[in-house]
């Protein structure tokens, strides 16, 4: 009986490191993907004002929470 518990016990601390392994791949893409928007809208403001523009304020409404999409007015 002692070695079910411990199957169970060591099955709940792998759940757990895989858990936290996602919540911190979750933070650092959430953060790359901003620094990569930034890098992107500046690429497309050097090709085309207009465009870039519009890059530029997506760009920064990702830091403001918002989800706009590039392609909406």
């Amino acid at each position: 009986m002692m070695k079910a518990l411990r199957k169970g016990q060591t099955m709940v601390e792998y759940i757990i490191i895989v858990c936290l392994i996602a919540v911190s791949l979750i933070a650092v893409f959430t953060y790359l993907s901003r620094a990569i928007g930034k890098k992107a809208a500046g690429a497309a403001s050097v090709l085309s004002e207009e465009e870039g523009n519009k890059a530029k304020s997506a760009a920064d409404s990702i830091n403001e929470g918002s989800l706009k999409q590039l392609g909406e007015d």
